[in-house]
């Protein structure tokens, strides 16, 4: 969602990372340097490499640049994500992450006409493993579901729907079985519906969720949930529209935001000009869009659009067999 503010410069961190970040993060600032935009990009290290260089793959000076600039854009980390990723969504309260999934032209998306948004809490449950232990008899990982958490990013999804002209939300969780946990996220999301009488609610468990994802996704427009399943049913939602080479995600806290594909650091093809860079752009778009440059995110938006609907110049994760930067020049014609 857009801060609504437009600034003469935006201070915007930039975190290449590891891989195919470096390569992608250069194809987005490229083509962010075609729009009537003053962006100062202020380079921070993190990720495996910067770990093996530092001791420590996310330095504090790191997080004070993300912590200081208007927005952040992070390419990928390899082994430390977990590390790095994780990390600067605690420390920045990064609460919310933002997982758009939407069908694109010359892809190899399942279903053309799909496009709803998984809203995802950030900063509990079992993903971010805070009380995670191994004991004589195996392991144990809690699960904490807190009131202030899940009625803060429910919140966050009926805004976000009303906004973006949405007309429904839906809650996924496991509450039949999960009865205190999930049964609490479900009890606060019909709590917080009732504020949002114009928006319509639904709830589903979340193997339905999965299933239905397959079967009738055009049904979803936005989809609130927990972390861990929200983790799980965005890289489903990938597969839907054609991989994670075209799936973007924002994470979003009062303090700051970060804006990052999340397709990882592929090191197999790291180096080699194949990464596709259109996830990376999107995540940028969605910066713009928070940043309140609306005009300027249509445009950057419509120039992919006009690529891929054209086909020529497609990496070949999408058939293709142009470069990662051959991409970024045919958009940056389009701008």
């Amino acid at each position: 969602m857009s801060t609504s503010k437009i600034k003469d410069k935006y201070n915007i961190a930039v975190i290449p990372g590891d891989g195919i970040g470096k390569e992608v993060m250069q194809a987005t600032i490229s083509a962010l340097d075609e729009l009537d935009i003053e962006f100062d990009y202020i380079y921070g290290e993190a990720g495996d490499e910067c770990g093996q260089k530092t001791g420590t793959p996310l330095p504090q000076e790191t997080l004070d640049i993300i912590r200081n600039a208007d927005a952040c854009l992070f390419g990928a980390a390899g082994e430390s994500a977990a590390d790095v990723i994780v990390k600067i969504r605690q420390e920045l309260k990064m609460f919310a992450n933002l997982r758009p999934i939407k069908s694109y032209p010359n892809t190899n998306a399942l279903f053309d006409d799909v496009d709803f948004m998984i809203v995802r809490e950030n900063t509990e449950g079992l993903y971010i493993a805070d009380q995670e232990e191994l004991t004589e008899n195996g392991a144990i990982a809690k699960r904490i579901i807190t009131r202030e958490a899940e009625k803060r990013i429910i919140d966050y999804a009926f805004d976000y729907a009303k906004e973006n002209g949405k007309s429904k939300v839906t809650a996924v969780h496991k509450a039949n079985v999960l009865k205190k946990s999930d049964g609490l996220f479900k009890e606060i999301f019909y709590q917080e519906a009732e504020k949002y009488p114009e928006i319509g609610t639904e709830d589903y468990y979340v193997d339905a969720t999965a299933m239905y994802l397959i079967t009738q996704p055009q049904s979803f427009e936005v989809i609130v949930t927990t972390n861990l399943f929200g983790d799980i049913l965005s890289d489903e939602g990938a597969g839907l529209v054609g991989g994670l080479g075209l799936i973007p995600s924002a994470n979003i806290g009062k303090d700051g935001a970060l804006f990052e594909p999340v397709h990882g650091s592929a090191p197999d093809i790291a180096g080699q000009g194949k990464a596709n860079p259109i996830a990376m752009m999107l995540s940028a778009i969605m910066m713009l869009r928070y940043l309140g440059e609306n005009e300027a995110a249509d445009k950057f938006d419509a120039a992919i659009l006009k690529v891929l609907n054209e086909g020529k110049t497609l990496t070949s994760d999408l058939g293709g067999s142009s470069s990662t930067m051959e991409v970024a020049e045919a958009i940056k014609d389009n701008l």
